[in-house]
């Protein structure tokens, strides 16, 4: 029975003919293994990983090492962008076994959910000190069959361990100072020679964007107290944007490179990457590399529909033959197959790429703006359930079984807040309101529902404090965007919102602030006095453009009929605001008290 082949991700359809009998997530899967007294071999991966259609390739579709996982396992192919809070609660889990995270991410567990053995790509022959899968599958088998009670000793204290770290206290939120400690950190970890940042002080590992500590690193606050922060995230930008990482003919950039100079890169394309990059090129002001990477989004990733998919594979045919990187090598490309797109539309993903796109519509080209707002109403038409609910993704406009999180409701939240800025539209900033309220909840912030039911039921949550890596974490986000709500004026129980999400990662962001920028960010944003920018009147005046070009917290431009409809959706921010003499007036604003409004772009610096 083929379960996959109509599944709304293309990661599970490509795995749909393999012999592996495959389930995707869900309670069947579980209640079988049950019914049949065996573990669960659960493989996460995703549609554009290079190693996940490796060991694809070499283990899942070879007949004898599918009739191994048949006989003796359940098992489960899960799309990490589909359901990431089931990646991210066996990552925490694989954490225990071992020190290589990654995809695919290999996990067994007992029927119950209780895992007991993790590991990423294993290899179709040993390779000392690695052993084959079927080596891994054998040993597996034989401590489930033959030594159970390790297994389910293994499992129980494994779980144990997970909950207990979901009991650590809440700490307080950052001062200013501690965030200019932490910017300055970071900045010492900079490649001088090459620019970036890389895990150790050889600078031997890959180099990726890293777009959430970049945009700390912008953030105005830390101007006097972290001078050079600004100027490391410019020197990295520069050093992508002049390097093999970055695509000069179709725009964008690549996901990482693996050497320390920025080349020889990883050829995938991820909509989280180049989106991210578009901001920071617009903090940097640069608009050259912010409308590159702002092109990809749009020429490449944005579909017929209006959604934004996911990312466009390495991979790709050319004579014949799989291919990774080849088509991105050659300057003429007419005649090729493209490498295909994962073209399912994440909710979240698709904020953050709105929230780019709308930005830097304002500042650069006018179509980028259209493109946030087919992007936000395809989203706000396919991805929400019938009860108003968010679901996670889409696949040809037909949603996803798979729940919203924390941060399909926070990115689209804050993608929707910046298109309401952009073009005054408040229609825009009460939808993202209504959907951060339905996350703020008597017993905490979490999506409706409270994620997935069967992690829920198995204890099998993710704990701790999420890092912020290729884009910022749900938390992270989430809490930007009701950072966002409270400087529009919409409540002071936004602020305290962002302020519970920011306490809660403080400890662990401080001591690791290269993987935690996002929260970070929020956190300097909740340090400092907010600098809120509103011009009333014509949206092509000379003092609008001046404000669009500001680096202040929020910049809002509209008629005096939409000044009027945001004040009366409850944005206090709006009230009271309008155009002097007829003229175009700015309203420059430190913590809600406003200067005297002026028609001068010049007394906007």
């Amino acid at each position: 029975m083929n379960r996959l082949a109509n599944a709304s991700s293309p990661y599970l359809r490509a795995h749909a003919d393999n012999p592996v009998a495959w389930f995707p997530w869900g309670a069947e899967a579980f209640a079988l293994a049950a019914e049949r007294d065996v573990p669960v071999m659960i493989s996460i991966g995703y549609s554009t990983c290079h190693w996940c259609h490796v060991m694809a390739r070499e283990s899942f579709q070879d007949a004898e090492t599918a009739g191994i996982l048949n006989d003796g396992f359940v098992s489960i192919k899960v799309d990490r962008e589909e359901n990431p809070d089931v990646d991210a609660a066996y990552l925490d889990a694989a954490s225990a076994f071992t020190p290589h995270l990654g995809w695919p991410l290999t996990v067994f567990a007992s029927p119950e959910g209780r895992v007991f053995y993790a590991g990423t790509y294993f290899p179709p022959a040993p390779r000392p000190p690695q052993p084959s899968f079927r080596q891994v599958l054998a040993a597996v088998r034989e401590a489930w069959t033959e030594r159970r009670a390790e297994v389910d000793a293994t499992g129980s204290s494994l779980r144990d361990a997970l909950a207990a770290a979901a009991t650590a206290p809440v700490d307080a939120a950052p001062t200013l100072d501690q965030l200019a400690a932490a910017a300055r950190t970071v900045a010492a970890r900079e490649d001088r020679e090459y620019a970036g940042f890389a895990a150790g002080p050889a600078f031997e590992t890959p180099k990726f964007p890293n777009t959430p500590v970049l945009r700390f690193l912008q953030h105005p606050a830390l101007a006097s107290e972290a001078p050079d922060a600004a100027a490391v995230a410019s020197r990295a930008l520069s050093a992508m944007v002049d390097s093999d990482l970055h695509d000069t003919v179709e725009g964008g950039f690549f996901r990482y490179a693996t050497r320390r100079d920025w080349s020889v890169p990883h050829y995938e394309r991820m909509l989280t990457d180049n989106a991210g990059l578009v901001e920071v090129a617009l903090a940097a002001g640069d608009e050259a590399a912010a409308t590159d990477a702002a092109r990809f989004l749009v020429d490449v990733l944005q579909l017929p529909s209006g959604g934004i998919a996911a990312a466009q594979d390495s991979e790709s045919i050319i004579d014949g033959v799989r291919n990774e990187g080849g088509y991105y090598r050659v300057a003429d490309r007419s005649g090729l197959q493209p490498p295909a797109l994962d073209a399912k539309v994440v909710t979240g993903w698709n904020g953050h790429a709105i929230a780019a796109l709308a930005t830097a519509g304002t500042r650069t080209d006018p179509r980028l703006l259209e493109a946030a707002r087919w992007a936000a109403d395809a989203v706000l038409e396919s991805n929400v359930a019938d009860d108003g609910t968010l679901r996670r993704a889409s696949l040809d406009e037909v949603r996803s079984t798979a729940p919203a999180t924390l941060e399909d409701y926070g990115g689209l939240a804050r993608g929707l807040l910046a298109l309401a800025r952009a073009t005054g539209e408040v229609a825009y900033a009460s939808r993202a309101r209504g959907l951060v309220d339905l996350c703020v909840q008597a017993d905490g912030i979490h999506p409706p529902g409270g994620g997935d039911p069967i992690l829920v039921a198995q204890g099998m949550q993710p704990h701790g404090v999420p890092s912020d890596g290729a884009s910022p974490s749900g938390p992270s986000v989430f809490a930007h965007a009701a950072l966002d709500l409270w400087r529009l004026g919409a409540g002071e129980e936004y602020r305290t919102a962002a302020e519970n999400l920011v306490r809660a990662a403080a400890e662990t962001a401080l001591a690791a602030p290269l993987a935690h920028g996002a929260i970070l960010e929020v956190a300097l944003g909740l340090a400092s006095a907010p600098r809120q920018v509103i011009v009333v009147g014509e949206t092509d005046a000379e003092i609008a453009d001046a404000a669009r070009r500001l680096r202040a917290d929020v910049v809002a431009v509209v008629s005096p009929e939409q000044a009027v409809g945001f004040a009366e959706a409850g944005f206090a921010l709006f009230e009271g605001k309008a155009a002097q003499g007829g003229e175009a007036t700015a309203y420059d604003c430190r913590a809600f008290t406003c200067a005297l409004p002026t028609t001068d772009p010049a007394r906007l610096v």
